[in-house]
């Protein structure tokens, strides 16, 4: 009887993920949200599919793996979206699954959990704390300057981020959260930092037995938080080989993995710099391939697929032993935004070092791949600028995520 792994995504991707598990002769049941069921699967990867309602919890998820293994045994659950890394982990304790657990899945969703986690570490994080006692947020604010961020302890991007610059917009924001009655809003799910301005870079890594085999680093053009606050053009790309902010980066996501006791996956890791002093601060960490077709990009200048890996350790055995990529050194870049258009054009752009185009309604994106960082770097100045001006649109700030 075929090994069987069900695959949970609550949103659409991981298509990939679903074609290496199925070439290698495993079973995969998708469950997903009823109004992505028409979404572009890969239908001749996917042995079963399988529904919840678009508002599903936690527990609706777990309800409908449960029901899958009363009459077909399961041996592995994977969590394919962010959110659905800690209802995988939740499923896989309930069944007794092989797999990291909800405690331990926490470390990767909670920001306030990996920050503590991360500084015992000797990891640098921005100066925090947690929105417990009234008493121990008034000596924070005293003693950490202003500007703040009150951020969610686990929601993903920049969904929820707000900035305040004095004391009375704090306490004025844990009052209007506190005052919607709603544990999800309640001010002890936020946590509150310093602020720090500068550029946001990530390191996306393959990990087997405790160490990183393989992983790529890069740095948003536009930080993803302001993209997702004042709109524009978002942009990703790979940094020179032998760079020493690649060099430290790599250090520190190493460390950071290590200490979190990570033995087996991928990770997306994200490290803001100060525009001041250069000195670099974990921003997150998380235990998935990155969004944004971060995976694509990396694909093009590494030659290795993050999502086709993550399923390679996924299957894996003692008779069929995990194998590390080979790794190719070139560049790419990825420039993506929301299109006023339902179906953009992008034909009159020609570039050779286009490599893919986005498919995605009312989405414009290109993939550019080229063995010349500098070359990456001017296509992705150009396009930015074409792209604004050829299709751009902005779509209303959500301040949260909808689950």
């Amino acid at each position: 009887m075929k090994k069987h792994i069900v695959c949970i995504a609550s949103e659409h991707k991981g298509n990939d993920f679903f074609e290496e598990c199925y070439d290698a002769g495993w079973r995969v049941t998708l469950i997903t949200r009823e109004k992505l069921l028409d979404s572009h699967w890969s239908w001749t990867s996917l042995s079963e599919v399988r529904t919840v309602k678009n508002d599903a919890k936690t527990e609706d998820y777990a309800r409908a793996v449960t029901n899958i293994t009363g009459t077909r045994k399961i041996n592995r659950v994977v969590g394919i979206d962010e959110f659905d890394v800690l209802t995988a982990a939740k499923a896989r304790e309930h069944l007794q699954i092989e797999g990291i657990g909800n405690s331990f899945a926490l470390r990767f969703r909670d920001k306030l959990r990996m920050r503590n986690m991360a500084a015992k570490l000797g990891v640098p994080c921005p100066e925090f704390t947690g929105a417990f006692r009234p008493d121990e947020i008034n000596e924070f604010l005293d003693c950490v300057p202003a500007p703040w961020i009150i951020k969610p302890r686990t929601e993903v991007n920049a969904f929820g981020i707000r900035k305040c610059r004095t004391k009375e917009e704090i306490w004025q924001t844990l009052i209007e959260l506190d005052a919607r009655h709603t544990w999800r809003d309640h001010p002890s799910q936020f946590l509150i930092e310093r602020f720090v301005e500068g550029a946001v870079f990530h390191v996306d890594s393959v990990v087997e037995g405790g160490k990183v085999v393989a992983s790529g680093v890069s740095r948003y053009g536009t930080t993803p938080m302001k993209v997702s606050h004042a709109g524009g053009v978002f942009t990703t790309f790979v940094l020179p080989h032998k760079s020493k902010e690649r060099r430290e980066l790599e250090k520190l996501n190493k460390q950071l993995l290590k200490g979190f006791e990570y033995e087996r996956g991928v990770a997306h890791v994200e490290f803001l710099q100060c525009a001041e002093t250069g000195k670099f601060y974990l921003l997150e960490v998380a235990a998935r391939v990155g969004g944004a077709y971060i995976a694509d990009v990396l694909e093009q200048a590494s030659g290795f697929n993050l999502w086709r890996e993550w399923a390679k350790l996924e299957i894996s055995d003692k008779a069929n032993p995990y194998k590390p990529p080979k790794i190719r050194c070139d560049y790419a870049g990825i420039a993506l935004c929301l299109a006023n258009e339902d179906k953009p054009d992008t034909s009159h752009y020609t570039d050779a070092e286009i490599v893919r185009r986005v498919s995605k309604p009312k989405h414009v994106g290109l993939i550019f791949h080229s063995q010349k960082y500098e070359r990456i770097e001017e296509l992705l100045k150009v396009y930015t600028e074409k792209i604004t001006r050829d299709f751009l649109a902005v779509a209303p700030t959500k301040e949260r995520y909808d689950d």
